[in-house]
């Protein structure tokens, strides 16, 4: 139940016109930024929020089911607020965003209207806007252990337990030439094997992507250059000579588990459950299977 101070009720009562409405975006990486649609800065929370940000909301209806529909902000890019690069590089994914009601004439009093993180975002010219999802959307996403062949955890993770900072399972590398947006030869890993960082990460640790990362999506030897595609093109230009890191790839497989990283005691997965292929199979392909025929 949401709880509305005394003094800013009869405010409302009365038909005050004095009120603003403060967003408070808590970034995944620890960063808080503020905003409001007053034109003074406000102070909520113990957070500054910027007035002149171009920062607005839609109303959101909200439905019996717990889901919210039309939810959105929008605001201008700027250098000290909410920058292009920030957006494209991912920083603002998933972000927190505390909307709330302030009579800017006494910031004291106010109220939390929704508590929401930041999902799709649109980029337009100098400007963006982004949808809000409610709490209640983390309950339409998967969840638990899934009854797979193939692991379920996240290489290096707490459930999986391969420690990636062994030596072996990391590479540092720079880059030679680029061969397209999202492609790249590389130096430095000529100890490794095609295929070995294939769903690794890559991280940037000079350049104009300094700490970004981003999934490996194909590693190979093409007449012994070592080339990688990534699975999204970089939000900065990459230049010849940046250098990263790179972590190995798991195709989830178990034999990937055992013979890779010997941790088959932590795989995550059910690798000998029998597939749909061997449910909906005829008998004489399930008798093929056991070494004999149960054909007539």
């Amino acid at each position: 139940m949401r709880i509305i101070p005394p003094a800013l009720q009869a405010k409302l009562d009365s038909g005050v016109t004095t009120l603003a409405r403060c967003w408070i975006l808590t970034r995944r990486d620890g960063v808080v930024q503020g905003f409001t649609d007053h034109d003074a800065d406000l102070v909520v929370e113990g957070v500054i929020c910027r007035a002149g940000t171009g920062f607005g909301a839609s109303e959101a209806s909200h439905r019996f089911d717990l889901s919210i529909d039309g939810a959105e902000i929008s605001g201008a890019l700027a250098a000290e607020a909410l920058t292009e690069a920030d957006l494209a590089a991912g920083r603002f994914d998933a972000a927190q965003v505390d909307t709330w009601l302030v009579d800017w004439s006494d910031v004291a009093l106010s109220v939390l209207l929704s508590r929401a993180t930041l999902g799709e975002v649109k980029r337009e010219g100098e400007a963006f806007r982004a949808e809000l999802r409610g709490l209640a959307d983390k309950l339409s996403q998967e969840s638990g252990q899934l009854y797979t062949a193939r692991c379920g955890a996240d290489l290096g993770d707490a459930r999986c337990k391969v420690d990636l900072e062994t030596e072996g399972l990391r590479g540092n590398g720079n880059v030679t030439r680029l061969l397209g947006a999202s492609a790249i030869a590389v130096t430095g890993l000529d100890g490794f094997t095609e295929g070995f960082f294939a769903a690794g990460r890559l991280t940037w640790v000079s350049g104009a992507n300094l700490n970004l990362s981003v999934e490996v999506k194909e590693h190979r030897i093409v007449n012994g250059e070592t080339q990688f595609t990534l699975w999204q093109a970089a939000s900065e230009p990459i230049g010849v000579g940046d250098a990263f890191t790179v972590t190995a790839g798991c195709d989830k497989r178990f034999e990937t588990c055992r013979d890779r990283f010997f941790n088959s005691v932590n795989f995550r997965g059910f690798p000998h459950i029998p597939g749909n292929d061997f449910v909906i199979a005829g008998a004489h392909a399930a008798g093929n299977n056991d070494g004999g025929s149960l054909a007539s």
